[in-house]
Parts: structure tokens; C-alpha cells; sequence
């Protein structure tokens, strides 16, 4: 998933980003309000984790502007702001959570996940596609109790897709939830390519793979 972290405080912003990305996650740093929205402008977010005191101006607006275009991103605001009016605010414009500072990291990592499980509308840590089970939090997959030895890259490649399952996923969506800024990669390369016949390859060791499609000049699906 790709998270926008909008938090002008240089510590929390660089130990916000080192603890997601540890967990899995694709993260980009904004500072204010501007580059907040220019990065929302311009690149596809999952995920916003928006702080409401910017020096350029409040969290709020961003909150604002991200709802006007109807934004299917979520929103978690974290603030030091403990006021009951703020969090009836924020959750009045469209945020979807409200985290009071300080919190604890691993608080943050839970409430990530309960947003991303409403996202995609399963209940549960693992996910089942024909003859393979997905553990998402520990980057595992099993066909029939067998281990399937996915590198980092493949296992989000195939999470995605099996989570936008029956929908076909273009090459530069596949780059920009993948690697990160879509901006500061080439999405020209044959590098995805690369890296789904690999794991088309590890899978079929295992079972049938015909649902895996390819379809041609555009991208991929995964048909349930």
C-alpha cells in the first residue's frame, strides 16, 4: 500500500516512514499543505496519515480538498490536537481514523490494517485464491500447506492482485503500488515483466495458474 505521511516534525515523519516501511508499506513524506496536495495531484495513495498543524495552513483543508474529488484514499489524522471537537471535525470532513500524539507505533500499524481489511472487505489475516493462501502480515504463501518461496517484490505483486482480483491492473498501477512515486521510476522498463514471470513460474511449480491472465498491452488479472 502506498501511505502520503503529511507531518511537519522531521523526527516523527522519518520514524513514522522507517516503521511502515519496515512493515511492508510504500511511503512518501509531505511537510505542508502544498506539496501535500501536489503529491495527492499527482500520484494514486492508499493511505494519507495527515497531521492538522502545517505551517502553511490546517490538516483540515488537505481533508477538504481529497473529499471534494471524492478520494476512495483513507485517512487517518494524528495530531496533537486532543479536543473533542477536532477528532467530530475531522471525522465530519471524511477522515476515517483519529490518532491522539504521542501513540504507540504498533497502535498505528493495528489501525492500518482494520482500514485495509474494510478496504478490500475480508475479515481475516489471509487471503485464498484457487489453490494458494496469502498470510499477509508475515509475507508467507502456501499451496496446500506448502511453502511457495516468494521474494519481497513478488509477494506484493501478488497481493495486489489478488486483492484487486476479476480487475485488470495495468503495468504503471503495478509500479506505482509496488515501487513507490510513479514519478521517480520508469514505468517504461520490462522490470514488472520480469518480475510476474518469476513468480508465474514459482507458482506454477505448485498448482494450475490458467486464472493468472495476462492481458496483452495492458497489464494483468487474476480471476477468482
Amino acid at each position: 500500500m502506498n501511505i502520503l505521511i503529511v507531518e511537519d516534525n522531521p523526527e516523527l515523519a522519518i520514524e513514522l516512514k522507517d516503521f511502515l516501511s519496515m512493515s511492508g508499506y510504500i511511503c512518501k513524506i509531505s511537510k505542508n499543505c502544498s506539496t501535500a496536495l501536489e503529491e495527492i495531484s499527482s500520484n494514486d495513495y492508499d493511505i494519507m496519515l495527515l497531521d492538522l498543524g502545517l505551517p502553511d495552513g490546517s490538516g483540515f483543508e488537505i481533508l477538504k480538498s481529497v473529499r471534494k474529488v471524492q478520494s476512495k484514499m483513507a485517512v487517518i489524522i494524528l495530531t496533537a490536537r486532543g479536543e473533542l471537537d477536532d477528532r467530530i471535525n475531522g471525522l465530519q470532513l471524511g477522515a476515517d481514523d483519529y490518532l491522539t500524539k504521542p501513540f504507540a507505533l504498533t497502535e498505528l500499524g493495528a489501525r492500518l490494517f482494520a482500514i485495509i481489511r474494510r478496504i478490500h472487505g475480508f475479515v481475516v489475516n489471509d487471503l485464498d485464491i484457487h489453490d494458494f493462501s496469502l498470510q499477509l502480515q508475515d509475507y508467507k504463501v502456501y499451496s496446500n500447506s506448502i511453502p511457495v518461496k516468494l521474494t519481497k517484490k513478488e509477494f506484493d505483486i501478488f497481493q495486489y492482485l489478488v486483492l484487486n482480483k476479476n480487475r485488470v491492473i495495468t503495468r504503471l498501477q503495478l509500479t506505482e503500488h509496488i515501487w513507490g512515486d510513479i514519478l521517480e521510476v520508469n514505468s517504461d522498463s520490462n522490470f514488472i515483466d520480469v518480475h510476474v514471470r518469476n513468480l508465474r513460474k514459482k507458482l506454477e511449480k505448485h498448482a494450475e495458474i490458467a486464472w493468472f491472465e495476462t492481458v496483452r498491452s495492458v497489464g494483468y488479472r487474476i480471476n477468482d
